[in-house]
Formats: C-alpha cells, structure tokens, sequence
C-alpha cells in the first residue's frame, strides 16, 4: 500500500494539482484586494456609496443578537465571479496556444463494417454448412 500511496504522489498530475492549489491560494489575496479595494468603490460610486461588507440582518436584541452578514456573501459572490472569470480566460488561452502548437493527428479510418445484407448471407452459408439433425 505504501508503494501505491508513492506512485500516486509522484505522477505528474498530482504534483500539477498541488502547484494550482498553491497558485489558487496566492491568487485569492490578489482577488480579494481587487474586489474589496476597486470593485466595491467602484459599485458604491453606482449605489450611491454602499459598502457590501457592512450590510447585515440582525435577529434578536442584546449581546446575544445573530446577525447575518449578507453583504459578505454579496463580496464573496463578487470574488467567485471575478476567480471564475480568470480561469475562463486561462483555460481558453491555454487551449488556443495548445491548438496552435499542437498538430492534429488524423483520424483512423475504421474499417466500413459489413452491409445487413452481407450479414444475413453469412448466416444463410454458415447455416447450409451445418449439418442436419
């Protein structure tokens, strides 16, 4: 099992994996910058200076009140737009450069496969063949 788990961990895909997922996390910081730094002023100079971040419902009175902060999950919609958005365009420029680069490999011509007339005169011979019980 030990040398199972190894050759799962060195295959290239694994370790390609793990680079996006290091990559991801060091682009969340950009993301969230431009979104809490230049998007939401720019939607506050439309909406009249709203701050997302701030909005919340609160439930109940006291120290003990709920609140639910739905203008966080406004920005965090916000920032999945905006990651969804890149890596669209990543993906896309990658295939482009992929297409561009890499020759297209013909197709294999497959082998017509037999008529239903051709199929059924088979049988017949096969059938005269056998021998009768």
């Amino acid at each position: 099992m030990l040398k199972e788990f190894r050759d799962f961990i060195a295959r290239g895909n694994v370790m390609d994996m793990a680079v996006g997922i290091i990559m991801g996390a060091a682009f969340t910081a950009i993301v969230t910058s431009l979104v809490d730094d230049l998007v939401n002023p720019l939607i506050g100079l439309f909406t009249g200076g709203v701050d997302f971040s701030s909005h919340m419902v609160r439930v109940g009175d006291g120290e003990n009140a709920a609140s639910f902060m739905y203008g966080n999950f406004v920005n965090a919609c916000i920032k999945f737009l905006i990651i969804a958005w890149v890596v669209f365009l990543l993906v896309k420029a990658v295939n482009r450069v992929k297409d561009a680069t890499m020759p297209e490999e013909p197709e294999e011509e497959k082998p017509d496969a037999p008529s239903q007339e051709a199929l059924l005169s088979e049988i017949r011979d096969l059938l005269k063949e056998r021998p009768q019980t």
